[in-house]
């Protein structure tokens, strides 16, 4: 299934919805969390004005969710003259497998506008193209462009903490705010890069600050700039800077995560 197609499988279930996510999804044996943001992030928008843009999420990884149906809860915990936070859980019968809190905000006035302007990079002499081998790959990648202009890809034994990733999605269509988090998800543990053999990782916690309303914007051609401030005890800190075709900056990401190597 594209992503569109996960995505429009939201359906309306009682007080909740539920959607189908197919296998080629997966990340291990849980579903990409950048998928499980989307979902968690289209059951909000139902509750929250079109108008209104994204301006934060904040998503905790509990347990995994496997291929097949899942179900989603949301409610809106304050709604403010300005600001929605909406709380959305992605279930695993009763159990809560992923949380997911979304802040939607309106525009304000104000005489500030700082905005970071985009590095210029300078690829490499022979930029590492993402090839989706089965089995050595989590299978989801196999939905993305991918090319690695600066930094190894995972298992290469590198010794570089960053990473300069040129991505784009398999899909039709334009982005909205389900495609952003896709994007600054992609990108996988950067310690992963430092190993030399095929090893599992996992996200724990997540935080996405969105700059812009970027809805509308093409599916190619977006930049990821990461950096891994730590890792110790098998536990990993990194950083994304997302960038929009056009350049833009877009959204900030910071990412807790296991390496089981």
């Amino acid at each position: 299934m594209r992503f569109s197609e996960v995505l429009n499988s939201l359906r309306h279930d009682g007080d909740t919805w539920i959607a189908t996510i197919s296998e080629d999804w997966l990340q291990g044996r849980s579903t990409f969390g950048g998928l499980q943001a989307a979902l968690a992030l289209r059951a909000m928008r139902e509750l929250v004005p079109e108008d209104l843009p994204l301006r934060s999420l904040q998503v905790a990884f509990i347990a995994p969710i496997a291929e097949g149906t899942v179900r989603v809860a949301a409610r809106v915990l304050r709604r403010g003259k300005s600001v929605m936070q909406i709380e959305a859980r992605l279930l695993d019968g009763d159990d809560t497998a992923c949380l997911v809190i979304g802040v939607f905000g309106a525009a304000r006035t104000s005489t500030l506008r700082v905005l970071p302007a985009q590095p210029q990079v300078e690829a490499m002499a022979e930029p590492h193209v993402l090839r989706y081998v089965p089995g050595v790959l989590p299978q989801f990648t196999q939905h993305f462009d991918a090319c690695w202009l600066q930094g190894d890809i995972p298992f290469s034994g590198s010794k570089k903490t960053e990473q300069v990733v040129v991505v784009g999605l398999k899909d039709e269509g334009v982005a909205d705010e389900a495609q952003v988090v896709a994007f600054a998800d992609f990108i996988p543990p950067l310690a992963l890069s430092m190993l030399d053999r095929p090893t599992p990782g996992s996200s724990l916690t997540w935080m996405l600050e969105c700059f812009a309303d970027s809805r509308g914007l093409p599916l190619q051609n977006w930049r990821i700039d990461a950096q891994m401030q730590a890792a110790q005890d098998g536990y990993t800190s990194q950083q994304v800077m997302l960038w929009g075709p056009g350049g833009e900056a877009v959204a900030l990401s910071r990412q807790s995560m296991v390496v089981f190597g």
